[in-house]
C-alpha cells in the first residue's frame, strides 16, 4: 500500500523524469536508510507482539534522543544547554515510561523482557533511518525519495517473509486483517511522504521529536481499544516527553 500511494504521487509531483539524475550517493544513502526502516519495522512489530503498546512505544521512540546525537555529531546539527535540555527530558521521560508487562496484574513470564529487546532494536534502526535518510533525501526530490526507499523496504520484507515461510499464510489473512492492514499502509504512506519532506527541508534534530510526538495518539489508542493504562510514573515521563519535543520547537 505504501508503495503504490509513493509512486502515485511521484508523477503528480513532476519527479518521475529526475530518476536518471540521481547519483551514486544518494542511491547508496537511499537504499541504506531504507534497509534500516526495514529493520526497525521487524523489530518494531516484533515488539507490539510480546508487549504492551504503552510499552513498546516510548521505548521505540526512544530514537528520538539517538537520533538527534547522530545528527549533531554526524550532521554537524545545532547544539546548545536548550538543546541538551530537552534531549535529557525526552530520554528521562522515556525511561519512566518503560515498564515490565503484566498480564491481570501478574508478571507475564512467557516473554519476560525481550519485548524491550526487540523495541530497543526499533529505536536504534530508526534513528539510522532518519540520518541516512536526511543525507540521502538532500539529493534527489522527496516524493521520489521516498518512493525509491520504499520499494527498498518492500523488497527486503518479503525476502525475509520467503525465507521464513509464512507466505503461505497470507490466504489466511481474514477481510477485517486485510481492512487494518490497508489502512495501516495508507496513514504510513502518507506519514512517510510528509517525513521525508520535512527532513528535507528541516534540521533532523527538531524534524524527528516532532514527528515523534505520534506517541500521543499511539496511547490513546492504546488506552480506548486495548484498555491499556499508564501509572503515575509513566505519566510524568509521557509528560515529559511532550514538554522536551515542545522546547525543541520553540526555540526552533
Amino acid at each position: 500500500m505504501v508503495l503504490v500511494l509513493a509512486w502515485l504521487i511521484v508523477p503528480l509531483a513532476g519527479s518521475l523524469s529526475a530518476i536518471k539524475d540521481i547519483d551514486a550517493g544518494t542511491w547508496i544513502f537511499l537504499i541504506l536508510s531504507g534497509l534500516a526502516t526495514g529493520a526497525s519495522w521487524l523489530c518494531y512489530f516484533k515488539a507490539l507482539k510480546v508487549g504492551d503498546i504503552n510499552k513498546v512505544v516510548p521505548v521505540d521512540k526512544s530514537s528520538t534522543v539517538l537520533t538527534m546525537l547522530l545528527a549533531i555529531i554526524f550532521l554537524g546539527e545545532q547544539v546548545n544547554a536548550w538543546v541538551l535540555a530537552a534531549m535529557v527530558g525526552i530520554g528521562v521521560g522515556t525511561l519512566l515510561m518503560i515498564e515490565r508487562k503484566t498480564d491481570v496484574g501478574e508478571v507475564s513470564e512467557k516473554h519476560g523482557w525481550s519485548w524491550l529487546l526487540y523495541a530497543s532494536g526499533a529505536a536504534i534502526f530508526a534513528a539510522l533511518t532518519a540520518i541516512l535518510g536526511k543525507i540521502g533525501i538532500e539529493g534527489v526530490e522527496s516524493t521520489l525519495g521516498t518512493a525509491i526507499r520504499t520499494c527498498v523496504v518492500l523488497v527486503r520484507a518479503w525476502l525475509i517473509v520467503f525465507i521464513q515461510r509464512t507466505h503461505k499464510q497470507i490466504f489466511t489473512v481474514d477481510k477485517r486483517s486485510w481492512l487494518f492492514l490497508i489502512l495501516s499502509g495508507l496513514t504510513t504512506g502518507l506519514s512517510w511522504l510528509c517525513y521525508f519532506r520535512a527532513l528535507q527541508d528541516g534540521p533532523a534534530s527538531v524534524v524527528v521529536p516532532i514527528d515523534k510526538l505520534s506517541i500521543l495518539v499511539s496511547l490513546a489508542f492504546g488506552a480506548i481499544v486495548f484498555r491499556e493504562k499508564l501509572s503515575k510514573k509513566a505519566s510524568l515521563g509521557l509528560a515529559l516527553i511532550v514538554v522536551g519535543t515542545l522546547a525543541l520547537v520553540v526555540k526552533q
